[in-house]
């Protein structure tokens, strides 16, 4: 990366695209994990806590969702927010958001050069994912937040988020994924997530089924530990549910706006890290009730108008396709399903595929872009290995340029009642929605 005092350094401060575009370069294919890097380029940069109260979110799947219900939440009750998450679906401003709202370009451009400076001056590199997350906590450090809401990139021990000391700490689930980086077992991996957890304070466990490294951890460090099933949990019916924590109650409550049959306990892990900071963020059942009737998360089960019925979902690994699977089970009956499905090379294909076997009739395998990417034709040959007949009458594999190109073909030969499900990678579903999911 150039100077600050070099021509292309001044075209980068005022495009937020060339800095997205030079940042990419830094390690375009590698993670590099670890957190001397990330505090010693903060001490350079000055960084202080993003927020007085800061909420750190790991898990392999429904982080995302746990965070948005909390600054959802936090809203309804007028606490000033700042939520980060990763990776963006359409535009990289929505990593940032203060108030509900995503970062302004010029804010993100500022910050961008403020970490560059700090950077040079501590002769250190970054990955992107550590610049980036510099840089939209300098932001938020000067945004005047009340409360931060931090999601982990990955795993938890040696993400970048974890340089911040969370007030409270929350797991939402342990599964396999990115096994090459934090192991091959939920033992391994709960250890890793189970690294953002700090001694006496409020560390959220909502894995109904932790793994025992879970639990060892947060007692071996005096965390104040709070398990899904022990000292929080939820009931509910098909109109309404409630929540039960150590202190707290909440009855007739409506149904998160989120879709999918794992969002109650999302919810509820959410509301148990607001009892354990009620001394400090006090919410009012109104707003409780207000946060989870509309919150938005897009592209998670999320369904759109018209028909056929078409489902975005970004599952893009064994445990979030189980989700899915199991969120159309829920749906009412539709002759045939398509799936318009996308996958990087390095996630569990084989694993997604035989969550979602049985479910689908039709598949129109795509290419994804960059070199993570696995190509259709790699797709279409791990569904002919999982025996799934490239055409009959009532299946079929077919391959397609791009994501919105599947989703157009599917959309001419499915029926008005059928079913169409979008999957497989956050860039698959980013694809359509660019195009309005049309």
């Amino acid at each position: 990366m150039p100077s600050p005092d070099s021509p292309a350094a001044d075209a980068e401060l005022n495009s937020l695209p060339v800095w997205l575009a030079r940042l990419e370069q830094l390690n375009p294919n590698r993670i590099q994990l670890g957190l001397e890097r990330v505090a010693a380029v903060a001490a350079a940069l000055g960084l202080g806590r993003p927020a007085p109260t800061v909420i750190v979110v790991a898990g392999t799947n429904g982080k995302g969702s746990t965070c948005v219900m909390l600054e959802s939440i936090l809203l309804a009750a007028g606490f000033r927010t700042g939520l980060y998450t990763s990776p963006h679906l359409l535009r990289f401003e929505e990593r940032a958001r203060v108030m509900g709202t995503p970062a302004e370009p010029d804010a993100l451009v500022s910050a961008f050069a403020e970490v560059e400076r700090a950077r040079a001056a501590a002769s250190i590199e970054l990955t992107y994912f550590e610049f980036t997350t510099l840089a939209i906590l300098w932001l938020f450090e000067r945004a005047q937040l009340e409360v931060a809401i931090l999601e982990v990139g990955l795993g938890g021990r040696l993400d970048a988020v974890n340089w911040v000391d969370a007030d409270c700490s929350i797991l939402t689930s342990v599964d396999i994924d990115h096994a090459a980086l934090l192991g091959a077992t939920r033992e391994l991996i709960g250890a890793e997530k189970a690294a953002i957890f700090r001694p006496q304070r409020p560390a959220i466990v909502a894995d109904p089924m932790p793994p025992a490294s879970v639990l060892a951890h947060a007692n071996a460090i005096g965390a104040d530990l709070r398990c899904f099933g022990r000292d929080f949990n939820y009931n509910g019916d098909g109109q309404q549910w409630a929540f039960a924590g150590r202190s707290m109650r909440r009855y007739s409550l409506g149904y998160p706006a989120l879709r999918g049959v794992n969002q109650l306990l999302n919810a509820a892990g959410a509301i148990a890290a607001l009892e354990a900071l009620s001394d400090r963020l006090p919410v009012p059942a109104q707003a409780l009730r207000s946060g989870l009737a509309t919150v938005e998360w897009p592209g998670r089960f999320q369904v759109l108008p018209g028909r056929p019925t078409v489902v975005l979902d970004v599952a893009h690994n064994p445990h979030a396709a189980a989700h899915l699977a199991s969120n159309l089970d829920q749906m009412g009956f539709h002759p045939y399903t398509y799936a318009v499905f996308g996958m990087m090379a390095d996630k569990d294909i084989d694993g997604v595929i035989r969550a979602l076997q049985g479910r689908v009739d039709h598949w129109l395998v795509v290419d994804l872009p960059g070199p993570r990417a696995a190509p259709a034709s790699a797709l279409l040959h791990r569904l002919r290995a999982a025996g799934v007949p490239e055409m009959s009458g009532e299946s079929s594999i077919q391959s397609h340029a791009r994501p919105r190109e599947a989703l157009a073909a599917a959309r001419a030969k499915a029926g008005p009642n059928d079913r169409i499900v979008v999957f497989g990678s956050f860039l698959t579903v980013a694809d359509v929605m660019a195009e309005g999911g049309s």
